[in-house]
């Protein structure tokens, strides 16, 4: 159902309920910084594991590298 949505609406992407639990821990951790309540709800047993679930480790480093000046 979710592809059928997103074709409708121009997405090419393969979206599923996956993409979408990780959207929402993504935009649920930005705006709450509470990495604990995630690692509770994903069920994950430590909070590097939810950090690297939901791409922030990475979202950090691409971001220290555009501010990075000498």
């Amino acid at each position: 159902m979710l592809n059928t949505a997103c074709k409708a609406v121009g997405i090419t992407a393969n979206i599923g309920t996956h993409s979408m639990r990780k959207t929402f821990g993504y935009h649920h951790y930005k705006q709450f910084k509470d990495i604990a309540m995630l690692q509770m709800i994903f069920n994950h047993t430590n909070p590097s594991v939810t950090l690297r679930y939901i791409g922030i480790a990475q979202d950090e480093i691409d971001n220290s590298y555009r501010q990075f000046v000498l």
